[in-house]
């Protein structure tokens, strides 16, 4: 009598229960809710996406359910969003970062940071008392590069130079 042996390979298995365990690991930091920008769906923003830093400071990029979201931090210490109305001429402040310009709304406690002279443009929210505007624009900086300028914010001194009609 002939005895056939059946040999089963134990990498499907292993790879299921892989799989399992992943998924229990990342249900310990539950997806971020967040609201889609109006132009969420804007081509422009698929680079800078791509661009994101896993870490912002000491908070780590975290999954969102939305297009052209990101968040950082447990609980979230800043939220991005891609493609928001862009802000027109302003009096708020300005700030140029790594040439990148930002519209500061300070708010209490969250402050709201737009890029300026970018379309689509970029939200950030954040509250500086959990984590440093500084560190927030120098981290999201160069993925903010990746959507062109096109105006740059203008200061007290630049509209002294400017012409004045007779």
């Amino acid at each position: 009598m002939l005895h056939f042996t059946r040999f089963v390979s134990a990498r499907p298995f292993l790879a299921v229960a892989a799989i399992a365990a992943g998924l229990t690991l990342t249900s310990c930091s539950p997806v971020v809710d967040v609201t889609p920008a109006k132009d969420a769906a804007n081509a422009a923003c698929a680079p800078m996406m791509l661009a994101l830093p896993d870490a912002i400071g000491d908070a780590k990029l975290r999954k969102t359910n939305a297009q052209a979201t990101a968040a950082w931090g447990d609980p979230s210490a800043v939220i991005l969003r891609c493609g928001v109305n862009v802000p027109g001429p302003t009096t708020d402040r300005c700030v140029s970062v790594n040439d990148v310009d930002w519209v500061i709304k300070e708010g209490n406690p969250v402050w709201t940071l737009t890029t300026f002279g970018r379309q689509p443009a970029t939200e950030i929210l954040m509250d500086p008392n959990k984590i440093s505007s500084a560190t927030v624009l120098a981290d999201l900086s160069a993925a903010a590069q990746k959507i062109k300028a096109t105006r740059k914010c203008v200061g007290q001194e630049d509209l002294q130079n400017l012409p004045t009609s007779k």
